[in-house]
């Protein structure tokens, strides 16, 4: 619990408020105890009446002063208004403990209410914050199932088996300890024997809560597991069913999902024989305090009331601690939730500002890649060696070469979405490193292979990231893009929503709404990762035309497939297993013969 204090701070009030009422409730249910013992003395003590008219309990040899006062108190009550007056105050008095129990119960549970949802909303912030953090290595390796199951089921575990039972843990020690305090008062003998008896039956039942934990960790694991390939079969119906692979994809997620039932039953049984168990053993005790106390009774040491109200103050025992017991195999089970959430976000952050960053608001003069080496984590060769490359403001580098040749990566390297494992990459002459990473990708626009766009509307995907983006720019973006003509058709103009991953738009319309995300930002360094290859002719030309647009005036590292699109480049260089092998001009590498004239030579087929 130590570990979830941090995540309560921000709501004290609110749990100062919950912890005061449940001491408030604890106070009149241990109150209620007491009271009970007047209850029973008029049932079971015979007033005998003497001179004067004065009512006399029964006196029992044993009972202490506390017994004596009470019972005194409520014989002058009887003498002076009666029996059944008396039995009135009493059970007004019952009527009124619990009430105030009752009312504070709810009060706790009426200032938990926000601090449990706030931490939820607070945890799950802080998660998608620091996968927004990571830097995109991090993502090679995790499985995207897994992020959604820690942010998702994981936070919710933490909030019905840790946060959940916050109120058992604050209330029931003090109904626990008051109930105790009443038990020794009255019967020392009797409070060890049945202490006894308990201790027996936390030590019987403790032992069954030891691989919960572990168990529970391990479920969460699996449900990541389910879930990401849910995420994959989602991702990717249109292949699992032009392959007929349906039965395949299947029997993969059912044997995932059993995995996770069986363990789930697992776990569930263990949690589940707790509550039987401890109410057997609770039995037990409750029989064994029968025994015992009766025979106190019979001898004298104990009146038969004071016997009744200390059974009634055992039971307000056994059930508290009935729900810690309960509330320790929740918590064991939310700590291995609790820990794959934290293990999330304690992830190391490799790319961040360094201290000292320096601010950066112009491109001037030249991008500069000198002896840039890069190695992915767990690759077996580097992906790239000894690069040197000089981008001059305003011009326009080209990227050739095969898959796997390097293109990407070195594009990636310069908004630092990985960092340079050897050499480095200068922006006018300073490390990008040592630049402020924000100020850094603020000067730059990405058009990407597949156009990335959100469940939202035109409108937003094309002012993704300014919010002071007005109308008229966003239009006056979108005509520069060739894209305002199809969407003014659209049902609600700007204001279609475009679905998931802009699945109502064609290819070539998504990708003109990336263009035009891309000029409303009008960065001065342009990133184009094979913008078209995945177009077709007509849409290719349109996007073309806008993509010229885009260039006009810009620097710009273009990645192309499609060797005509680069042709009109300044430079274009090309990569061969992660080295510059060639470059030149068009005309000037189609007079060597070489990688680029044989690519040419390729696609002219």
């Amino acid at each position: 619990m130590l570990r979830l204090l941090r995540y309560f701070s921000p709501y004290k009030r609110l749990l100062l408020l919950a912890v005061v009422s449940n001491l408030l409730m604890s106070l009149f249910l241990v109150v209620s105890i007491p009271v009970l013992q007047p209850f029973l003395q008029l049932l079971f003590d015979v007033p005998d009446k003497t001179a004067g008219g004065a009512t006399v309990l029964k006196e029992a040899t044993g009972i202490r002063a506390v017994e004596q006062a009470i019972s005194g108190y409520f014989a002058d009550l009887v003498r002076t208004q009666g029996r059944e007056q008396a039995l009135l105050w009493v059970c007004g008095l019952l009527v009124f403990t619990f009430l105030g129990k009752n009312l504070f119960r709810y009060l706790s549970l009426y200032f938990l209410a926000p601090v449990r949802n706030g931490v939820v909303r607070d945890l799950r912030n802080r998660l998608v914050a620091k996968i927004l953090e990571l830097p995109l290595s991090y993502f090679s390796e995790a499985r995207k199932g897994d992020l959604i199951s820690r942010a998702s089921a994981d936070v919710q575990e933490v909030d019905s088996s840790i946060i959940g039972v916050v109120e058992s843990v604050a209330r029931e020690p003090i109904v626990i300890l008051g109930s105790l305090a009443f038990m020794l008062y009255v019967s020392p003998t009797l409070l060890g024997f049945a202490m006894l008896l308990m201790l027996f039956s936390g030590l019987v039942i403790g032992r069954l809560g030891l691989a919960l934990r572990r168990q529970s960790k391990d479920a969460q694991g699996n449900l990541g597991v389910v879930l990401a390939l849910l995420e994959e079969t989602l991702g990717g119906l249109r292949i699992i069913k032009g392959f007929n692979a349906q039965r395949w994809q299947l029997a993969r997620y059912e044997r995932e999902n059993t995995r996770y039932a069986a363990l789930l039953t697992r776990i569930n049984r263990r949690r589940d024989l707790a509550s039987p168990l401890s109410e057997f053993l609770g039995i037990v005790a409750v029989a064994t305090i029968l025994w015992f106390g009766a025979r106190q009774v019979f001898s004298g040491q104990m009146t038969a009331p004071t016997f009744i109200t200390f059974l009634y103050a055992f039971y307000n025992i056994i059930e508290p601690a009935k729900h810690l017991s309960a509330a320790s195999y929740s918590i064991r089970k939310g700590l291995g939730a609790l820990e794959r959430v934290e293990a999330l976000l304690a992830e190391p952050v490799s790319i961040r500002d360094q201290e000292g960053a320096q601010s950066v608001q112009a491109f001037e003069r030249a991008i500069e890649f000198r002896g840039v080496s890069f190695q992915y984590p767990n690759a077996e060769a580097p992906a790239l060696k000894g690069i040197d490359l000089v981008i001059p403001k305003g011009k326009i580098i080209a990227l050739v070469g095969a898959s796997g040749a390097g293109k990407s990566t070195l594009a990636d390297l310069l908004p630092r979405f990985y960092d340079v494992v050897e050499g480095s990459i200068l922006l006018d002459g300073v490390d990008i490193r040592r630049l402020r990473l924000r100020d850094l990708r603020a000067l730059m626009g990405i058009v990407s292979q597949e156009a990335i766009l959100f469940n939202d509307t035109v409108r937003n995907n094309i002012a993704f990231g300014l919010e002071d983006a007005s109308d008229a720019d966003i239009e006056a973006a979108a005509r520069a893009a060739h894209a305002h003509e199809f969407i003014i058709a659209l049902p609600q103009g700007y204001d279609t929503n475009i679905g998931e991953r802009g699945t109502k738009l064609s290819g070539g319309q998504r990708q003109r709404l990336t263009i035009a995300r891309a000029l409303l930002r009008n960065p001065p360094i342009l990133i184009l990762d094979e913008a078209t290859s995945a177009l077709d002719s007509e849409s290719e030309k349109i996007v073309q035309a806008a993509l010229h647009r885009l260039l006009k005036n810009r620097t710009a590292l273009v990645i192309a497939h499609r060797l005509s699109t680069v042709q009109h480049a300044d430079e274009i260089v090309v990569l061969d297993r992660g080295q510059i092998v060639e470059r030149g001009r068009h005309d000037s590498l189609m007079q060597q013969s070489g990688i680029y004239r044989n690519l040419v030579a390729l696609q002219a087929l």
